[in-house]
């Protein structure tokens, strides 16, 4: 691996594309290691747009992988304490399952923005390249491969990275595989100063997660710091269905959605009816659940790019681990990135793809036939495992 210029961009052992979570810990690990990284990123700024919700930190992939960046200390500053709390009601508001935040639960809560914020501003100035949405990449040989971003600026990788999410452009230089619509979509909707504003919503949500789900369909919501409810609203249809509604007119979508749930508990409907945000269509997309590929030389995968699943609380975490792995494989093979890569690969496989499983079985109990009580005996099972 060496160093070149092309213009005014300086090309550093290893290229990533995408300035999210598992490319941040990618090349947070490697400047630990003493290898520099550029990333990429299609994004203006740090600042340019919300970065979601809240994430539960797992201790076995996304804290460990904090721990190899030497930023546990930061992390631990930007918990949300109690967060881990969560309950499950029927759709009439009955709480049929509740577990406190007692401390020991292992999953910390954090705001994905400040995690993600930690991770940029442990990185030397001028890794992160923003604005750089990237055109196209093409192989070259040898490993190399040029990429062209947006701005008609180009360089070239010794070594590639595509840390670029769901629809990375990455992604086709190793797999044919495109995502393909689950058949679930959530409607994301924000309600502010709850506890005043929203009392009856506040009080149905709890101290930390709220699960409320019924068959193809759910309300699901966080308490987030700052006082804010931050809600999914899930239905199962077809994409036509989501398609044929104006999300451009938030009155209009919001009486489409929220007529799907009249016969609800009106404090879990208030989550969709009083929303403080105009709703925001996410449409749930998958890679197959086995998805792998041929090592080809100089470029891999991680994060979503690499195993996009059904929202089950672990994709960033397995980002993050990706990173952290990838780092790791890259800093013992210093002088042979093919060995790097196998090295990465060959357990991310697997671990990716139980993952991918435990993702399907979890959305099957949030909207499958059972719900709630299938999602009630999940984490009734859970919870006693735990405690022995």
């Amino acid at each position: 691996m060496f160093h070149s210029i092309q213009g005014s961009l300086m090309i550093t052992p290893v290229t990533i594309v995408g300035a999210g979570l598992g490319g941040l810990v990618l090349a947070r690990v490697l400047h630990l290691q003493g290898i520099p990284a550029t990333i990429y990123e299609a994004e203006p700024s740090a600042e340019a747009r919300t970065q979601g919700g809240q994430l539960d930190i797992h201790e076995h992939d996304g804290q460990a992988a904090l721990a190899a960046a030497g930023l546990m200390d930061e992390f631990r500053a930007i918990i949300h304490e109690g967060g881990e709390a969560s309950r499950v009601l029927d759709r009439h508001g009955r709480v049929l399952l509740e577990e406190p935040d007692d401390g020991t639960g292992g999953r910390p809560e954090v705001l994905r923005g400040d995690l993600r914020r930690i991770l940029v501003d442990s990185l030397p100035p001028g890794t992160i390249r923003w604005g750089k949405k990237l055109n196209s990449v093409a192989a070259l040989g040898d490993g190399q491969h040029a990429l062209t971003f947006t701005d008609d600026s180009t360089v070239t990788s010794d070594l590639l990275v595509g840390a670029d999410g769901a629809w990375s452009k990455v992604r086709p230089l190793l797999s044919r595989e495109e995502p393909e619509y689950v058949g679930t979509a959530f409607v994301e909707t924000y309600l502010y100063d709850a506890n005043v504003r929203h009392a009856a919503a506040a009080e149905a949500v709890g101290a930390g997660g709220m699960f409320a789900p019924a068959p193809g369909q759910g309300i699901f919501a966080h308490r987030e710091a700052g006082d804010i409810l931050h809600a999914y609203i899930a239905l199962s249809r077809p994409a036509a269905w989501f398609s044929a509604i104006d999300f451009g007119d938030a009155a209009a979508a919001t009486t489409k959605i929220a007529a799907e749930f009249e016969e609800w508990a009106p404090a879990l409907t208030a989550l969709i009816t009083d929303g403080d945000t105009p709703p925001v269509l996410r449409m749930l997309h998958i890679l197959p659940p086995e998805h792998q590929w041929d090592r080809i030389p100089g470029v891999t995968l991680l994060g979503d790019a690499a195993h996009l699943a059904p929202p089950a609380g672990e994709g960033a975490n397995l980002a993050m681990l990706d990173g952290a792995e990838l780092a790791a494989a890259i800093a013992a093979h210093p002088d042979n990135s093919e060995a790097a890569l196998a090295a990465y690969e060959t357990p991310m496989f697997p671990r990716s793809q139980s993952a991918a499983a435990d993702a399907h079985q979890m959305l099957t109990l949030l909207l499958g036939e059972r719900a709630p009580f299938g999602l009630v005996d999940f984490f009734t099972s859970a919870l006693q495992g735990n405690r022995e």
